[in-house]
This record gives C-alpha cells, sequence and structure tokens, in this order.
C-alpha cells in the first residue's frame, strides 16, 4: 500500500468510527504512519479529503453498473442493479458508514456530488428507459431514484444492525421496490 492509501485507509477508518469533527488530520497522520506534510502533499486540507474519499467510492459503486446487460429487461435490470449496489455496500461496510455520514454534509462540494451522480447515470437511463417503455411508473426520475435510493438505504440501515438478516429478506426488499415503482 503506498502512502496515499494508507492515508486514505486511515482517514476512511477514523472519519467513519470517530467522526468527521472528531478525526483531526494529525490523527490520520498517526495511524497511517507519515507525517503531516505527507498528508498536506496529497491533500491541502481535510474537506478536499473528505471530497476525494467521497468521489472515489461513487468511482467504485460505478463498477457495480458495469455489469449492467442492456439487452436483458428492464425488469432483470433493475434486480440486478438493487441487489448489486446492496452487496457492494454490505462488502464495504466502511463506505456505506463513509457515505451515511457525510452524503448530505455540505462538507462535500458540488463538483464533487455532480461527479457522484455519475456513479447511477446507468441507473437513471434504465428507469427512463423504463418509463419510455410503459414498464415503470411515469414519475420523475429524481423521484424515482429517491425512492429506489431510500430503499437500498433502508435495507444496509437494518442489515447493519442485523448482519445475519437472510439473503431472501434482501429479495423480498428488491421485490417490494419493484413493485412500487413498475407501471
Amino acid at each position: 500500500m503506498n502512502k496515499k492509501q494508507a492515508i486514505v485507509s486511515s482517514a476512511l477508518k477514523l472519519l467513519t468510527t470517530q467522526g468527521v469533527h472528531n478525526t483531526p488530520m494529525s490523527a490520520i497522520a498517526k495511524d497511517a504512519g507519515t507525517g503531516m506534510g505527507t498528508i498536506y502533499n496529497y491533500f491541502p486540507n481535510k474537506e478536499v479529503l473528505i471530497n476525494w474519499i467521497y468521489v472515489d467510492i461513487k468511482e467504485k459503486e460505478k463498477d457495480v453498473f458495469l455489469e449492467f446487460q442492456s439487452d436483458r429487461p428492464i425488469k432483470t435490470q433493475f434486480e440486478n442493479y438493487f441487489i448489486s449496489v446492496v452487496e457492494f455496500f454490505i462488502g464495504n461496510p466502511s463506505f456505506f458508514k463513509f457515505m451515511e455520514q457525510l452524503h448530505a454534509s455540505p462538507i462535500i462540494t458540488e463538483e464533487s456530488r455532480e461527479e457522484g451522480v455519475k456513479s447511477v447515470e446507468p441507473f437513471l437511463q434504465l428507469l427512463s428507459q423504463g418509463k419510455k417503455e410503459h414498464i415503470i411508473k411515469n414519475i420523475e426520475i429524481e423521484e424515482l431514484l429517491m425512492f429506489v435510493g431510500g430503499a437500498v438505504l433502508s435495507y444496509l440501515r437494518w442489515y447493519s444492525i442485523k448482519p445475519k438478516t437472510k439473503k431472501t429478506s434482501l429479495k423480498s426488499q428488491m421485490q417490494m421496490t419493484w413493485d412500487a415503482i413498475k407501471e
């Protein structure tokens, strides 16, 4: 692991366990086994570091969509997305904790948020195509995304409390979400 990766890894760990305001850059440097000057070579301040982590997580989340096969039915693509994104965050619990803690924070810049939206672009296209084909309800895309995102978020919160949740529960949540948005 190079120094930048060590810094990011330490920051992610400390920010999600101690909180943003309780995590000084000096604690991140100490945990990463590096000096303050090294951190500032990569990240001029904590806000830049936090935004970098946010965009990096969204980039990794985008990889979930690379598995999309647009030749599949809309419902199948929706199911694949829903399950894949939940499994992504279950497999990366520190990513979920970070996003949960900072998603609505003013620390995340508009530029970072715009980059983050790119991670869900294929899903937005799927919703749009589903609406066009009268498979998904004719509701604004932003509202559909908010609803589906809320279902994913609620499941992840529940899972973080009850990690031994059965796979059937995920499928049930996915099915209920699909039933709510389908035409």
